[in-house]
């Protein structure tokens, strides 16, 4: 039987039923939930202060209007980070290697930024389509180069975090293979692998991280120029 590296990739089902929800869900199990107590233990203490300061960062250059975007962004935040994080951890899969689950999380979050700043400031909204003191000859060419940039700005966000999680999982399959392959051959090249594969671990996991921060902040960033 022919391995595949992509079968990884694949949507889980059980008994034919597609087990996408449930990966979409479990990851809110995870997260302590708040008590009625004084103080809380140190766990929840740390959750707190993380959302807080993330919070506190992302809406720092938007005005009060974009402040009622502060809890779906950290929603979204932290929604990505546990899925990065859970498709690391043997036997599961990442929801987010699939763009389409992606693309349905940036194309409605775009629009709705686009629809924003048409309702607020249809001026200033369709005046990033045309830069200031533009030559005569070069207005249709950049209005069209302007607009088609526009648009391709949800989907950057799908394929970016796409991307980064599909090269990352492939590259730590194939070093894992590589290592089981060499260990009878070559016990000492299989341990530096294995080095390898471990410090490669750790990078995706920052990997994680960052492309989960960058889409939020890339969201923030669209919906600071529309508020």
């Amino acid at each position: 039987m022919t391995l595949s590296f992509f079968d990884q990739f694949m949507s889980p089902t059980y008994l034919g039923i597609p087990l996408m929800a449930l990966a979409l869900i479990l990851p809110w199990v995870f997260f302590p939930r708040p008590s009625s107590r004084w103080l809380e233990n140190r766990l929840l203490t740390l959750q707190s202060w993380f959302i807080n300061r993330f919070t506190q960062q992302l809406l720092l250059p938007l005005n009060m209007g974009g402040h009622k975007w502060a809890l779906l962004l950290t929603s979204l935040m932290l929604f990505l980070i546990s899925l990065n994080m859970l498709g690391l951890l043997p036997y599961t899969f990442t929801p987010t290697t699939q763009l389409s689950l992606n693309l349905g999380l940036a194309v409605p979050l775009w629009l709705a930024t686009v629809i924003i700043g048409m309702r607020n400031q249809p001026t200033a909204a369709l005046g990033h389509l045309l830069p200031e003191g533009t030559p005569v000859l070069l207005i249709p060419i950049l209005i069209v180069i302007e607009t088609i940039s526009l648009f391709i700005r949800p989907l950057a966000l799908g394929v970016r975090l796409t991307a980064n999680l599909t090269a990352g999982h492939l590259l730590m399959q194939l070093i894992a293979t590589a290592a089981f392959v060499l260990l009878p051959l070559m016990p000492t090249v299989a341990i530096l692998t294995t080095v390898l594969l471990f410090l490669l671990t750790l990078l995706e996991i920052a990997v994680a991280m960052i492309q989960a921060y960058v889409f939020v902040l890339l969201l923030s960033l669209y919906l600071q120029e529309n508020v």
